[in-house]
């Protein structure tokens, strides 16, 4: 019975490092280049516009609440984009996406912003 509370533990304790792994390392991703992204996104962060990029995959449910968010601020900024880590890995590599919901925001190529987990409405707003 000792061991087993030893081994809940140790898992509880690996999952906190964790988590506490990948906040701290979206906080040392700003100011990162970004490069190795192609079509319009890759042409836009090469003009230096401001550009908000949204990963997310069909599986996560934190992003369920999120996408028609993001889906209403793309229809009227045409400097936000979706992408699907499902499909498009590559540019999750790029942008060292390590988990969904991501919202990163570039400006002249470097990372600005990099925000993990779900976001409201305003907050994602105020990123534009």
């Amino acid at each position: 019975m000792e061991n087993l509370l030893y081994i809940v533990i140790a898992v509880i304790g690996l999952f906190v490092v964790m988590q506490i792994y990948i906040r701290l390392s979206s906080v040392f991703k700003k100011g990162k280049k970004i490069e190795g992204v192609k079509g319009k996104l890759g042409n836009d962060i090469r003009s230096g516009k401001k550009v908000l990029v949204y990963f997310y995959t069909n599986s996560c449910a934190a992003c369920k609440p999120m996408t028609p968010l993001i889906d209403r601020i793309k229809k009227e900024n045409k400097n936000v984009y979706k992408i699907n880590l499902a499909t498009e890995m590559d540019t999750g590599r790029a942008f060292g996406v390590m988990g969904t919901p991501a919202t990163v925001v570039v400006v002249n190529e470097k990372v600005q912003s990099f925000n993990l987990g779900a976001k409201t409405e305003s907050f994602l707003r105020n990123l534009l």
